[in-house]
């Protein structure tokens, strides 16, 4: 497995458990300051890497009427604020080539979103980039497939790409948690990050309706998969959730993210001694 560095963090098999987290969607400065403040604070009590993480655009909803942040220009501003303010890496995603230039000079990680995992121009752009690439593997996707994600990135040169698991698909508008999907694109050489938070999501309800979502489940997928070995977690959160502009009825309060957080690091230490993560 290729180690995968970002600054001073070191992600892959035998480093600590990381976490990318943050809101859905960026809803303002003063918001991303909170949680990124209230995230680091817990992060750094339990010595877990941390990168924020929040969408500056959704290109992606359900509705041409929602949210769908405040675009790249204002966006990356905020991001730029996190990141100089409290000294942590940046991940947003990306969804067109000709953003990719732009975000390059504030991101430390381009994210490439699951519905475009397969978009060549798109892979080969980020690659080319030379920050590090998180690829999210689509719900249409069996794990092993990903490699050809993975070949078009590595074809630039660019060898630093992590993957994140996030469901696939049961039937319409459920996605279900294969935990062999962790292993199964850890062969393919990248540090896997499990996102819990996605895969609650009810498709087919807007995420404002609290039927759109199961985040009672989130801390039952956070265990199994950090059980499993997995390198990091994904996990979106919200001081508010049922108040936010994007997946409020995934996101889980951030109240209780630090006593979820303890607990992942205890399985991670265990699981790591026994050299599987």
């Amino acid at each position: 497995m290729n180690e995968v560095k970002v600054g001073e963090i070191r992600i892959g098999k035998g480093n600590p458990m990381i976490l990318i987290a943050g809101p859905c969607i960026l809803e303002g400065e003063a918001m991303a300051l909170r949680i990124a403040e209230e995230l680091k604070r817990i992060c750094e009590s339990l010595k877990i890497p941390y990168i924020f993480k929040a969408s500056y655009e959704k290109d992606n909803r359900g509705s041409e009427k929602a949210y769908r942040g405040p675009g790249i220009r204002e966006g990356l501003r905020i991001l730029s604020k996190v990141r100089e303010e409290f000294g942590i890496p940046v991940l947003s995603d990306v969804h067109r080539m000709e953003d990719v230039d732009q975000a390059k000079e504030v991101l430390d990680i381009i994210q490439v979103p699951a519905f475009l995992c397969q978009q060549t121009s798109l892979l080969i752009k980020v690659g080319e980039s030379g920050k590090v690439v998180n690829i999210k593997k689509g719900q249409f996707m069996a794990p092993e497939n990903m490699a050809g994600a993975v070949r078009k990135v590595y074809s630039t040169g660019n060898h630093q790409v992590l993957l994140t698991e996030r469901g696939t698909c049961f039937g319409y508008n459920k996605l279900i948690s294969d935990f062999c999907s962790i292993p199964i694109m850890q062969e393919i050489g990248c540090p896997v990050i499990f996102d819990a938070t996605h895969v609650v999501r009810n498709y087919g309800i807007p995420s404002e309706d609290p039927r759109g979502g199961s985040p009672q489940f989130v801390p039952y997928l956070v265990r199994g998969a950090v059980a499993v070995g997995c390198n990091g977690l994904f996990i979106e959160t919200h001081p508010v959730p049922r108040e936010a502009l994007c997946d409020a009825s995934s996101m889980i309060p951030l109240k209780e993210m630090e006593t979820l957080l303890r607990q992942a690091k205890a399985i991670h230490e265990m699981v790591r001694g026994w050299g599987i993560a």
